[in-house]
């Protein structure tokens, strides 16, 4: 997959550090990954959840931050819409974000 963008990412790590370790985890995993549907991504990571608009939502640092990637399977791209807290989260709509 080609992850958009990784900068969000190390921002969000910059600001919060024992995010840091996870998320990089993630986009080294992410960027090496050829998810064809949901299926793919639900084997890997168990306890991603699935919205709207092809919108997924992965848990960091043990459900301690959200993760929500609009993923484009056909062109093989996941697009970083927003990584924070659940507080965070929750002002947020994750299906048009």
């Amino acid at each position: 997959m080609h992850v958009i963008s990784q900068k969000k990412l190390r921002d969000f790590w910059s600001l919060r550090s024992d995010a840091g370790f996870d998320l990089r985890r993630w986009y080294l995993f992410a960027k090496k990954a050829h998810w064809r549907d949901p299926s793919d991504i639900k084997a890997v990571f168990s306890s991603a959840s699935f919205l709207k608009n092809n919108r997924v939502i992965f848990h960091v640092s043990g459900n301690k931050y959200r993760l929500v990637v609009k993923m484009v399977y056909e062109s093989q791209r996941a697009y970083i819409r927003f990584i924070g807290t659940h507080q965070e989260y929750d002002r947020i709509d994750p299906e048009t974000i």
